[in-house]
């Protein structure tokens, strides 16, 4: 598939949450045009395409994208069931042209990348306390110790883990607001892989969502078609659990009273929520349904639900950061990788937010006055 920039006008519009009134208002043409042009009944000029950059702060190469450098339809991530088809858009559009942008950057920076376990047809619960033991292994872990740093130990096997925001209407960033705070994306079981996560929050959260989502690359790319996303999710969540601890060294941490002092005290060692250790609990047969229901009940006492004891740091990814300096020097051109990516800056800029982002031009500067035109044009109407 070749250039196809009225295709590129629809990701946009995904990308930034924009119907095609509120875009044409923005760039100062009709509604009936961008459609037209989305049902392919006109071509996009040169002109169009430099009102939409300048209104949205977003870069001409951006239009320039091969729709084919974009996964189709190899995207995990777990929405609230009140999403709705809008918001779980932008998010499939921004986990894919994070992920376009993440293999561009390994191939021009030859990162190696190491082999997965890949799961095939009906797998057990065993199957998946295996697959998390065989990734161990291929990514250089210790069978049944403590793992210090779980995005580094994936950036080691060449699989980045990204952290995202959403673009919203006004050019600015805003967080996750559909539920999980993960995906994982690829384009093929020989082909690179991608972790993204949309907000941090607690260490021991971070390091959960990055092992499920490993899990879903492990378990999933050879079993995706009719898999229930229901079982798919569940699988995943085993699969963290085992690779985070190991079901030999969970062995061992689940005797006794099981407290939830005992619980805190394991989350101290492992980095791995109270939660996700009474499911573990649960899992390997330690707990049954009524205990786990009533140290859940406790937790909710306590307020624990929401805000657990023992602080667990989050982790910061460094492979996203590296590949833009090896490619574009240091401290790198944020700028610059936004317009030879074809990246909108504001999503260039999540990838590293420890990198200081150049003087904006006045293209990305426009992307504020993207919300102050939509905000002039409700009080004119108001009036």
């Amino acid at each position: 598939m070749a250039r196809d920039p009225a295709e590129r006008i629809r990701t946009l519009r995904l990308l930034m949450g924009l119907t095609q009134g509120e875009l044409a208002q923005a760039a100062g043409v009709s509604q009936p045009l961008i459609s037209q042009i989305q049902k392919g009944i006109k071509l996009v000029t040169d002109d169009v395409l430099v009102r939409i950059a300048e209104a949205t702060g977003t870069p001409m190469s951006f239009f320039d994208v091969d729709p084919a450098d974009l996964p189709a339809d190899t995207l995990m991530f777990r929405k609230k069931a009140s999403a709705s088809a809008k918001e779980v858009a932008r998010v499939e559009a921004t986990v894919r042209e994070a992920y376009r942008v993440s293999v561009r950057l390994m191939a021009d920076t030859k990162v190696r990348r190491t082999s997965l376990p890949r799961a095939e047809g009906d797998i057990t619960a065993d199957d998946i306390e295996d697959l998390a033991a065989q990734t161990r292994a291929a990514l250089g872990i210790g069978s049944d110790g403590v793992i210090g740093h779980v995005i580094r130990a994936c950036e080691r096997a060449g699989l980045p883990v990204v952290p995202l925001m959403l673009v919203d209407s006004q050019g600015q960033g805003e967080d996750i607001v559909v539920g999980h705070s993960g995906a994982s994306c690829w384009r093929g079981t020989a082909e690179p892989s991608m972790i993204s996560y949309f907000s941090a929050g607690s260490g021991d959260r971070q390091r959960f969502t990055t092992a499920h989502e490993l899990g879903h690359l492990v378990l999933h790319p050879a079993r995706r078609n009719g898999l229930d996303g229901k079982r798919a999710e569940s699988e995943a969540h085993r699969f963290a659990g085992a690779f985070l601890l190991p079901r030999e060294r969970a062995e061992e941490a689940f005797t006794g009273p099981l407290m939830l002092r005992e619980f805190a005290a394991l989350k101290k060692r492992w980095g791995i929520s109270i939660q996700a250790l009474i499911n573990r609990a649960y899992d390997l047969g330690h707990i049954d349904q009524a205990r786990r229901e009533s140290l859940y009940k406790q937790l909710g006492a306590r307020g624990w639900r929401t805000n657990e004891p023992v602080v667990v740091h989050a982790e910061q990814p460094t492979l996203m950061r590296a590949m833009l300096g090896r490619k574009y020097g240091e401290p790198p051109s944020l700028l610059q990788a936004s317009e030879e990516l074809g990246l909108h800056p504001v999503l260039m800029r999540s990838l590293a937010p420890d990198v200081a982002i150049d003087p904006a031009p006045r293209a990305v500067a426009n992307v504020i006055n993207l919300g102050d035109r939509r905000r002039q044009s409700s009080r004119l109407q108001a009036l």
